[in-house]
């Protein structure tokens, strides 16, 4: 609660205030960043208040970015949601601003900002953004706008309620929202919704996916196919949960071909924890869910063993 008074002092004091998420944002990024500030404008609307970021991809229905330029950031407040470690902040001059907020429930593997505050049992940073905003004594608005960011962003996390990390406050956070009389099942639809060349890919990842005797999935998604399939490398993010719905599956890593020639690494698991894999290749996030970067195949490879050995490890220990 100290956090959430030291965090609402700085939005009242400062007149212009910009908001960051991470690269390759998800609906989590865009509901916490766009939730947020859309309750400090309601509640404050003579103040200048921005969203930064990059692109967005398939995800430009659900929030866009302002326009922000470096002298933006003179004698302003930059809060980051959504974000553990400072390189993958989307938007440059974030380190301009006269004061830095760091709102987040990744582990907190990096400590920026002149405040802090980062809780690891939140499902969500959509989730800590709505209790901060009820927090507010009604200085933050919670009006349909802002719940219906905060809610795609909640259910984004949390797989439409059905992954470990929801809680009970998590439903309670839910309800706060929903009451507000937003369209809760229109946007969960639409968060789930693929395109008919998504859908294509999703058969032909499962026709590339492997699976080993531990359990161990992986799939490789190549820029060949993509431009085969004729879809972005924004949308082929769909295919990354599709091994998840396999009864051999324990945990599995799907490589997504970027145009440097880079692969983004997606590592999800049911059970196993797998964001100490991700860190060692310049990725993190939560215990079964994280992102990563491989340069080449050979360390595609050896992230495959790294992720095979895990999983025998937790089979054991179970």
């Amino acid at each position: 609660m100290q956090k959430t008074t030291q965090i609402l002092s700085l939005i009242e004091k400062y007149e212009t205030i910009i908001v960051h998420r991470h690269e390759n944002p998800d609906p989590d990024a865009l509901g916490s960043q766009g939730g947020l500030v859309a309750a400090i404008k309601a509640g404050f609307p003579d103040k200048k208040v921005l969203k930064a970021g990059g692109e967005v991809g398939n995800l430009d229905w659900f929030s866009t970015m302002d326009n922000v330029s470096e002298s933006d950031y003179e004698d302003a407040l930059v809060i980051i949601v959504d974000t553990a470690n400072r390189p993958r902040i989307s938007g440059e001059y974030y380190d301009l601003g006269s004061a830095l907020v760091k709102i987040d429930h990744h582990p907190n593997d990096d400590i920026y900002g002149d405040i802090d505050d980062v809780d690891t049992n939140a499902s969500s940073c959509s989730e800590m953004i709505t209790e901060f905003i009820l927090a507010s004594n009604g200085k933050l608005v919670l009006n349909q706008e802002v719940a219906r960011l905060l809610y795609g962003g909640l259910v984004g996390d949390t797989g439409r309620f059905l992954f470990n990390n929801t809680t009970p406050h998590t439903f309670e956070m839910a309800q706060a929202l929903i009451k507000t009389g937003i369209d809760h099942s229109k946007i969960s639809r639409t968060l789930s919704e693929v395109t008919f060349k998504q859908a294509k890919l999703q058969n032909f990842a499962l026709e590339l996916l492997t699976i080993d005797e531990v359990g161990m999935g992986s799939i490789t998604i190549t820029k060949e196919l993509m431009t085969k399939l004729d879809i972005t490398f924004q949308q082929a993010k769909a295919a990354v949960s599709t091994p998840g719905r396999l009864k051999e599956i324990k945990a599995w890593v799907t490589f997504i071909e970027q145009e440097d020639g880079e692969f983004r690494v997606h590592l999800r698991s049911k059970g196993t924890i797998i964001n100490e894999i991700a860190k060692r290749y310049a990725g993190g996030g939560h215990p079964l869910a994280s992102g990563a970067i491989a340069k080449d195949e050979a360390e595609m490879k050896q992230i495959e063993i790294e992720l095979h050995d895990a999983i025998e490890k937790y089979s054991n220990e179970d």
